[in-house]
């Protein structure tokens, strides 16, 4: 963070000093809410949640370096008394980004939202110093802690926002007002919580809302309930995608052997290759809305696709490829999914297997409500359509409708198997597969299917010690 005063974050966030000697030492270091992640100059917050009482390791946090506590209630040790943590903390981003002066984009989507953050991140970080969301903390805690990490160099501020309903996204924008904003897509992702892809797309929409009439909304002009977001802004639109109409674009798309994008960038400032690292088609669009935002922020064509061809995953379990020493490859796609990232991950399974077998391991989508039943079914059935030689469904009622998805699609469908849990599955694929296969394995994140992914990469491992 900035270096600011202990009296400083007092008047900016409305709080009383406790047990504080001298007001006038600074927070130098970053601000926190896990006491394992305290260092010298921290700012810790103190959250109260289900399980743990940060109060409860205020003094642990000030003996490990912690200038002093936010906090809802005297500790005994320096603190800055508050009614409300959260709201002292999105207070304290407020005035942070203020006096930064940093360009600030926000992004926002029901899909692709993190992986489209760190090839933003990636992208902007070859030109200037660029703070960004850490993994997927877009809500009202991690987005304030990521825009309290900027320092004085920081040019770029990179933040993901998340949504559960209406008003959340304004919120966010509330805390730390952006300059650009994007809006990915409109899909199905928490339709069960919102109701239906128009009550998304009003959320979603908050983020151009917000935006200044010199700012720009990124727009992805595939989506219509995504491009309609232009009638709502009254910043400049740029439009990403792959239509003729878009502003930056993609022509000549094609995946290499090992599944990987290609494709001509183009963008009013000229046109340039790009062949990108991570795997699936639908990075495609990712990389075309990064391209969409640093062209706005005075990249060219060439800089913006040198940086996309280099740019890798920065987030576990997204994509995350592992070649075991047996030549089995290993897709941890586990950290969440809804219909349209099972899709999209399907279909690089697809391409990534061409000529060998290949698995998906796929547990439950959630949060999808009245869709949940259909959806299931027709994940199944794309697994059948696209030639998967093997889904394996895990888990309870939605895992059942994703096998009679496959079984209902055709003949194929025998080869598909519905186990009871992880253990059930990793003992089924360490007994059967071969040398050379192809393992996909994705769920929401309740399910914790990455414990699958991280089970067979051990496996590998084991083997390649006992050929030794």
């Amino acid at each position: 963070m900035i270096a600011l005063s202990l009296a400083e974050i007092a008047a900016v966030v409305g709080g009383q000093t406790h047990d504080i000697p001298d007001p006038s030492v600074q927070v130098t270091g970053p601000v926190v809410r896990d006491s394992r992640e305290v260092v010298p100059g921290t700012l810790f917050a103190a959250f109260v949640g289900e399980r743990v009482d940060g109060h409860d390791f205020a003094q642990a946090v000030v003996e490990a370096g912690a200038v002093a506590v936010l906090a809802s209630r005297p500790v005994g040790v320096p603190a800055i008394v508050v009614d409300d943590v959260q709201t002292a903390l999105g207070a304290l981003a407020r005035h942070v980004v203020q006096r930064l002066g940093a360009t600030l984009v926000a992004l926002t989507g029901s899909a692709g939202k993190t992986s489209t953050k760190d090839l933003i991140a990636q992208v902007l970080q070859s030109k200037a110093p660029t703070v960004f969301t850490p993994g997927s903390l877009n809500n009202e805690i991690g987005l304030p802690l990521t825009a309290l990490s900027a320092t004085e160099d920081t040019r770029f501020l990179v933040l993901e926002m998340g949504a559960r309903g209406i008003g959340h996204i304004r919120y966010l924008t509330d805390l730390t007002p952006p300059r650009i904003g994007l809006v990915l897509n409109v899909g199905t992702a928490h339709i069960g919580e919102f109701g239906g892809r128009e009550q998304i797309a009003q959320a979603k929409g908050e983020l151009v809302e917000a935006l200044p009439e010199d700012g720009a909304a990124i727009l992805n002009a595939d989506d219509p309930l995504v491009r309609a977001m232009a009638s709502r802004t009254k910043a400049k639109v740029v439009l990403f995608g792959e239509s003729a109409e878009a502003d930056v674009r993609a022509e000549n798309v094609r995946l290499t052997d090992s599944g990987q994008p290609a494709f001509r960038l183009h963008t009013p400032s000229g046109a340039s290759d790009v062949t990108m690292r991570l795997y699936g088609e639908h990075h495609v669009s990712n990389a075309l809305a990064a391209a969409a935002v640093a062209h706005e922020l005075g990249l060219s064509a060439e800089e913006i696709a040198t940086a996309l061809s280099e740019a890798g995953s920065l987030s576990r379990w997204r994509m995350e490829v592992t070649e075991r020493p047996d030549g089995v490859t290993i897709v941890n796609d586990a950290y969440n999914a809804n219909p349209e990232s099972m899709r999209a991950a399907l279909r690089a399974l697809a391409a990534m297997g061409k000529g060998r077998r290949t698995w998906a391991v796929l547990g439950k989508m959630a949060e999808l409500g009245d869709e949940a039943l259909a959806e299931h079914d027709a994940v199944g059935r794309l697994a059948v359509r696209l030639n998967v030689s093997k889904l394996v469904a895990v888990g309870g009622i939605e895992a059942s409708w994703l096998q009679l998805g496959a079984y209902n699609e055709g003949s194929w469908g025998e080869e598909s198997v519905h186990v009871s849990d992880a253990q059930a599955a990793v003992d089924l694929l360490r007994s059967e597969l071969r040398p050379g296969d192809v393992v996909l394995v994705k769920a929401s994140r309740s399910v914790g299917l990455e414990s699958v992914a991280q089970a067979l990469v051990e496996t590998g491992a084991e083997g390649e010690v006992a050929a030794r």
